[in-house]
């Protein structure tokens, strides 16, 4: 099969190459990348506090390196495999940031623990971090570990403070990990669309998670590390002024379900769209809508809908029709556009959008100046 980057390698530095393109392919603006990287990297070190953002979002060597370069201590990693592949590409100072608990991951794990410099990984129950301690001794290597608190969706995460003290009492005695800190991830306040409301939650999850953290000192394991928090908190997080770090991600690239949020209090975001997936129309028989060649295989599912940034109306509703297809609707559409009309469109789910791509086209304007791997897409098990 032939690959993308076989389709458009000829394509990079000529002018206006965006074009030619096959569709629907996975654009990302790099000018805007870097300012979006920028901003958050000012924020973190204008706060003092660390940034070590989520690499799910993007899974890529080349803008992992990008955000440590920028001031990134490290990144976060949802699975083994993401952690992987980022550390065979130079990645440093990688959060794994689910609990590691099958047999054959915790094994990967304890591996990856001789190589990486500066790998941790997160644990939530006393068997578990057992069990990596006793793959850690049979490689000779030692892990920093991190206790995920449970924010109130029953996810992942120790359900109490008192859970919280007797995995760290757990942690202790296992000879080969290394307490480091507390991982509070509020997943479900992130695009609450009203700041007011938004928050209001955090305030209240945030009281919840100064409690477990009291209770950890208590005990003699006071958290060195507090991460957490994403793009649709960060501000907030940064004013209430507990986390040690953050992990946002998608502010990278934003997408329509943080555009629907106000994540600034009223201010403009700091952060633009640079991730869109470009499309064309293929058919266009009827006035009010045109089809184009990007349906349930091309875009997430899970955030509303795309948006048309460009090349037909912003007005423009879009709609999945199959695998393949999806309409723009609006009136008279079908006589503005022909079949072979390029449209870009704002992604709603930027994280399991990328996730359906093998390869990222980056552009400067309408030149299309590099093809970037989705790194770990293949080996995120």
């Amino acid at each position: 099969m032939t690959t993308d980057r076989e389709l458009h390698d000829h394509l990079i530095g000529q002018q206006g190459s965006r074009a030619d393109l096959n569709t629907p392919v996975l654009i990302l603006d790099v000018d805007a990348l870097d300012r979006n990287i920028a901003a958050m990297a000012a924020l973190a070190a204008q706060h003092g506090v660390a940034l070590r953002p989520h690499a799910k979002t993007h899974k890529s060597v080349d803008i992992a390196r990008r955000q440590q370069a920028a001031g990134a201590v490290g990144v976060c990693c949802a699975k083994i495999g993401e952690a992987e592949v980022l550390a065979e590409g130079g990645v440093t100072g990688i959060l794994i940031t689910s609990p590691v608990a099958a047999p054959a991951a915790i094994e990967r794990l304890a591996k990856l623990a001789v190589t990486a410099d500066g790998l941790m990984a997160v644990v939530d129950h006393p068997c578990i971090a057992e069990r990596i301690d006793a793959a850690l001794g049979a490689t000779g290597a030692k892990l920093d570990v991190i206790i995920d608190i449970d924010p109130g969706i029953a996810r992942t995460g120790v359900a109490s403070a008192e859970a919280a003290v007797t995995l760290a009492k757990t942690i202790a005695a296992s000879p080969n990990l290394e307490y480091r800190g507390v991982q509070f991830y509020c997943g479900s306040q992130q695009h609450i669309e009203s700041y007011a409301d938004r928050r209001a939650a955090i305030v209240e999850r945030t009281a919840y998670l100064q409690q477990v953290i009291a209770a950890l000192t208590g005990a003699g394991f006071a958290p060195a590390i507090i991460t957490g928090s994403g793009t649709g908190t960060h501000r907030i997080d940064l004013e209430l002024g507990v986390f040690t770090e953050l992990q946002a991600g998608s502010y990278v690239f934003m997408d329509k379900q943080y555009l629907d949020c106000d994540i600034a209090d009223g201010a403009a975001p700091p952060f633009e769209v640079s991730l869109l997936v470009d499309a064309r129309v293929v058919s266009a028989n009827h006035s009010g809508l045109v089809t184009i060649d990007a349906g349930y295989k091309s875009l997430s599912t899970d955030g509303g809908v795309a948006v048309v940034q460009r090349g037909a109306p912003e007005t423009a509703f879009f709609a999945f029709m199959g695998d393949e297809h999806a309409a723009l609707i609006a009136p008279d559409i079908g006589n503005a556009l022909a079949p072979g009309d390029p449209v870009s469109l704002t992604v709603p789910h930027c994280d399991p959008t990328v996730n359906l791509y093998d390869y990222y086209h980056i552009v400067t304007g309408d030149t299309l100046v590099d093809i970037w791997p989705v790194g770990a897409r293949g080996r995120a098990r």
